[in-house]
């Protein structure tokens, strides 16, 4: 139905949209615009407004809606040591090796991929048409991890499940069918990519490349963005409370490296990235600073800002034209990196 809705002809969409959004010197992508209205009508509450598991039933459901169906060549569940017992995880193959499925020949690189939700929300399924997305479209095997969640396991939980799995993935990586691994992830797993990297740089465990989409980088200094953009935008302000103090314990440091990578000492032979922003959203302005920092050190960096989209876009790649086309060129931008 969405989907339908954002392949509406323009005037159409216009229409049900309401006039431009400008803010910032940025005007609203017309479909993303268009999305966030039929969410208005349909009365989708902020998820911060829920109880937690049932927010986190309302993420999935809204995360089907926008995901699509995406053929692949093979979806293979697995077990992956976490910190403290095995997690579920998930080997996304591409049509492309399907015919290899644990081949030590395929020699391709693996996506290490940690999904958002404010280390609060998200699972398996409600990444799986991203990630069956870019293991297509970047002809890559893409791995996700299904790390614990806030507030039944609070900080420092999700980063040590995933610096443990990543560990096991690196050492593993043949088994796999791959010869080297790349890490990502988006919003709250853009943060755990992010610190994976620089954990693995300091014990070197190579990385051939981080993905970081929209990721969460300073939650001790809020950044303009924040302000600007934390209602009418899908990502608001109630709902990073709610994420900060469902995942962080009373008087916890926002300023160590695990919580905010931005006061992380950066070594120049870190991974290279490709940092992704969004123009409508509040975290915009600190992974661009990230993505700065990491230059400043010497690191490879690309910076790519999507000026009209929204927290989230990446999601949604099985409704309208816009958004799949930006994760489609994602994708082409990971692969060519690798």
């Amino acid at each position: 139905m969405l989907d339908r809705i954002l392949r509406m002809p323009e005037p159409m969409l216009r229409r049900l949209a309401g006039p431009p959004v400008q803010l910032d010197g940025l005007t609203l992508d017309l479909e993303t615009q268009a999305m966030l209205r039929v969410r208005e009508l349909a009365r989708e509450p902020d998820l911060a407004t829920l109880p937690i598991p049932r927010g986190r039933r309302a993420l999935l459901r809204q995360s089907k809606l926008s995901g699509g169906r995406h053929p692949i060549g093979d979806v293979v569940p697995l077990q992956v040591p976490g910190a403290v017992g095995d997690l579920d995880a998930r080997l996304y193959i591409p049509r492309s090796q399907a015919s290899s499925r644990f081949s030590s020949t395929t020699g391709g690189p693996l996506l290490f991929f940690a999904h958002g939700g404010g280390m609060i929300y998200g699972d398996l399924d409600s990444h799986d048409a991203l990630c069956r997305f870019l293991a297509e479209h970047a002809d890559m095997r893409v791995l996700a991890v299904d790390y614990r969640l806030a507030p039944e396991h609070p900080f420092p939980a999700p980063v040590e499940d995933c610096w443990a799995a990543f560990c096991w993935v690196a050492d593993n990586a043949s088994r796999l069918g791959a010869s080297r691994v790349a890490v990502g992830g988006d919003s709250a797993g853009g943060a755990l990519a992010a610190v994976i990297a620089l954990q693995a740089a300091a014990a070197g465990v190579p990385v051939a490349h981080q993905l970081l989409l929209y990721p969460v980088t300073d939650m001790a200094e809020p950044t303009p963005s924040r302000k600007l953009f934390s209602e009418g935008f899908f990502l608001t302000s109630a709902f990073m409370r709610l994420a900060e103090q469902s995942y962080l314990l009373p008087g916890q440091d926002l300023r160590d490296p695990r919580v905010s990578v931005a006061y992380a000492p950066v070594p120049s032979d870190l991974a290279p990235a490709l940092v992704v922003t969004a123009g409508f959203d509040p975290l915009r302005d600190e992974g661009e600073a990230y993505a700065d920092r990491l230059a400043a050190a010497g690191v490879p960096v690309s910076k790519v800002r999507y000026p009209g989209f929204i927290h989230g876009f990446a999601n949604v790649v099985g409704a309208g034209r816009s958004q799949p086309a930006a994760v489609a060129e994602i994708a082409d931008r990971l692969r060519s990196a690798l």
